[in-house]
């Protein structure tokens, strides 16, 4: 199947201390993001929606900045996909403005690019009315 990739900023009315923790936590995520999200021992996590889990590994944590989470099937995690699905979390500061912006990325098998933008605006909206943003 081919993979669609979805990019888009959105402007966030909060600073990226208060954000960062709903981007890169389970508590934070399953506020917003997912029905429920569970770390494991091994720092997987499971992304639960739609009754189905999703599991995948956080590849870029930095603080305050951008977290990168890549998905995986547990059945194949020996093998290792040359092209994972991953949604990734940036955090960006428009100096000029002093506005933040958090721009996603969403790369992923499924969804057209119209679907993938209204999805996004759902939880981008239930992101800003948790954080006040």
């Amino acid at each position: 199947m081919v993979k669609n990739k979805f990019i888009s900023d959105y402007q966030i009315n909060t600073s990226k201390k208060v954000i960062y923790p709903y981007l890169s936590t389970a508590s934070g995520l399953s506020q917003w993001f997912a029905d429920d999200v569970v770390i494991n021992e091994d720092k997987i996590y499971n992304f639960i929606y739609d009754g189905e889990d999703h599991f995948a590994r956080p590849t870029i944590m930095r603080i305050n900045h951008h977290v990168k989470f890549e998905f995986f099937d547990p059945k194949d995690e020996d093998d290792v996909e040359d092209d994972p699905s991953f949604i990734e979390f940036k955090l960006d500061e428009n100096e000029l403005t002093q506005t933040f912006y958090l721009r996603v990325i969403d790369y992923g098998d499924t969804y057209d690019n119209q679907e993938q933008k209204d999805i996004w605006e759902g939880l981008i909206t239930n992101l800003k009315e948790i954080i006040g943003g």
